[in-house]
């Protein structure tokens, strides 16, 4: 055989035709959703429920690793099944309840998840890192009947709780409580779940973000959004195996690759650690390990004792990970991926990582909470020869950069990105003037500026919404300027982000206070503390003795205040 012989590879267009025409393991056809024609993949799972019934085919394989303990598939559905039946029977919990999950990155974490969706209701996923204050809130937002939460969380939340009536359930708890249920009394293994029926446009999960005008929102998802997502990351993943070399993609066709495996170093309350990561897992049938917190020579451990293959966080554990003083030390052959999302990643990382992971390479997506993470993805030599670039999106998603007036630029001209598919939120829990806001016409406005080149990769170029990106966390300045405002003697305030080498961005605030008020950094900090959580809290406090800069139209000149400030 001759290099003449031999096919080229097909383009990524070529091969997203391939994998979604009729007939094809990802065909994508045409349903209504709310009341719209949308684009669908015709075999995706129909609810959360069947995705956690292909993770129960697994069996003993192992699923979920954390410190010393490991469960297996079935292990895990064993306590799915066990939390759901108490849920429906002792807890009186019917399709469409709001059931509230509060705690960091346990097992139980995830056997809640299931269990409550498996059940018809609807998992409210709680930010662990907010204060009590916070955590009140959302669990009266939400009118959540019942909270599954650990001791850390429970102390913030005992008084919300018993205020509204709350049935609580303790994850690990040192000692009983009173009023709360422990989770070894409701969760007894060989309970069977009862039959439920969900239909694909039931709501399954609400997610919160931080909102601009103080509150945080609370995005929901239906069952069908979330099994769409999980499968055009799939059928991204199945583009680039058909795009691979013949004899590669044929190894990976017949299972003689190793089955991947992920390590989770982002929280599970967030959409990127719940829907790419976790769920993904689940219904694949593949091995999740579970840092208790982030530590880079210690997920380098467990890489090489795990034998993990897909490292997805944000850009700055990317950093912390290839930069580490004893990565070489370690085995890291195991590794197919390295990236994630939640932030732009600089040049120079993507370089890093490809000489540093020598059996992989670097990965990015661009998704949000609104889309269930899905958006445009890039890896691989496309990272290399695009390394500012966020990639291209599989066909069931329509993307289009529009400018303010809503028409849609031409190739290359920067504008707003706006999303359609299957896999969008279908708005904010109790907010209809901010889902109409985002959501118009079945299209979702991201916020985000950018453009699209002839090849269909995508550009971020800038934020549309008053918001810092802090080592993955979206921080909206909105809410941090209200919480300082309480302060006495304040005059103006204008929160932004400074440039960070680690963390991306990093929480700046430019306050100018009335005539003879006194207020000093750490009291400003100590303050917002109280209110937010800590990645909120403005690690750079400057007291201007001028009235802060603005526009024709009143508006802080933030831009203006970061360039000027950034080196003071």
């Amino acid at each position: 055989m001759t290099d003449s012989d031999v096919s080229p590879a097909p383009t990524f267009h070529q091969a997203a035709a391939q994998l979604t025409a009729p007939g094809a393991p990802f065909e994508i056809s045409s349903t209504n959703v709310f009341g719209r024609p949308t684009k669908v993949f015709v075999n995706a799972p129909n609810n959360l429920r069947e995705v956690f019934e292909r993770g129960r085919a697994n069996g003993d394989d192992p699923f979920i690793v954390y410190e010393n303990e490991t469960y297996s598939f079935e292990q895990v559905m064993s306590s799915v099944d066990a939390l759901g039946a108490a849920l429906i029977a002792r807890y009186n919990v019917k399709p469409g309840d709001r059931v509230a999950v509060a705690m960091r990155n346990y097992p139980e974490w995830i056997m809640a998840f299931a269990a409550i969706v498996s059940a018809g209701a609807v998992s409210v996923s709680m930010n662990s890192w907010w204060t009590e204050d916070e955590l009140a809130y959302a669990i009266e937002d939400s009118g959540a009947t019942v909270l599954i939460a650990d001791d850390e969380r429970l102390d913030r939340c005992v008084v919300a709780c018993e205020q509204l009536g709350v049935q609580t359930i303790g994850v690990r708890m040192k000692t009983s409580r009173p009023g709360v249920d422990m989770w070894t009394d409701v969760v007894v293994p060989g309970t069977p779940l009862p039959p439920v029926t969900i239909t694909p446009d039931m709501d399954a999960t609400i997610l919160y973000t931080s909102g601009t005008t103080g509150r945080p929102k609370g995005a929901v998802s239906t069952h069908r959004a979330i099994c769409q997502a999980l499968m055009a990351f799939q059928c991204r993943g199945a583009i680039d195996v058909v795009r691979q070399d013949s004899a590669a993609a044929s190894v990976q066709a017949t299972g003689l690759a190793p089955k991947p495996s992920f390590i989770l170093i982002v929280p599970l309350f967030h959409v990127t650690g719940c829907v790419p990561v976790m769920l993904s897992c689940f219904g694949a049938g593949l091995k999740l390990v579970i840092m208790y917190k982030w530590d880079p020579e210690k997920a380098l451990e467990l890489i090489e004792r795990e034998r993990i293959s897909n490292f997805v966080g944000v850009p700055t554990q990317s950093w912390d990970l290839v930069n580490h003083p004893r990565f070489a030390n370690f085995d890291t052959s195991s590794l197919r991926y390295v990236g994630g999302g939640g932030a732009p990643a600089p040049a120079a990382l993507v370089a890093k990582v490809s000489q540093s992971v020598k059996s992989g390479g670097p990965g990015l997506g661009y998704g949000m909470t609104e889309t269930n993470a899905y958006g445009p993805g890039i890896s691989g030599q496309d990272f290399l020869d695009h390394p500012a670039s966020t990639g291209r999106w599989v066909p069931v998603m329509d993307l289009e950069i529009r400018d303010d007036d809503g028409a849609v630029m031409p190739t290359g001209v920067a504008g707003v990105i706006w999303f359609r598919g299957p896999m969008l939120i279908r708005g904010y829990w109790n907010k209809p003037e901010a889902t109409a806001e985002t959501i118009v016409d079945g299209w979702l406005n991201s916020g985000d500026i950018g453009r699209v080149d002839a090849d269909g990769f995508v550009y971020i170029e800038d934020r549309a919404k008053d918001m810092i990106l802090r080592g993955g966390e979206n921080v909206y300045c909105a809410e941090i300027e209200t919480a300082i405002y309480e302060l006495p003697g304040i005059h103006e305030v204008a929160v932004f982000g400074l440039p960070h080498t680690r963390l991306g961005e990093e929480v700046a605030v430019a306050v100018h206070l009335l005539p003879n008020a006194s207020l000093d950094a750490d009291a400003l900090r100590a303050h917002v503390s109280t209110k937010l959580a800590s990645f909120k809290v403005p690690t750079k406090v400057f007291f201007l003795d001028e009235p802060l800069p603005r526009n024709a139209a009143g508006k802080f000149l933030k831009r203006q205040l970061a360039v000027s400030l950034a080196d003071a």
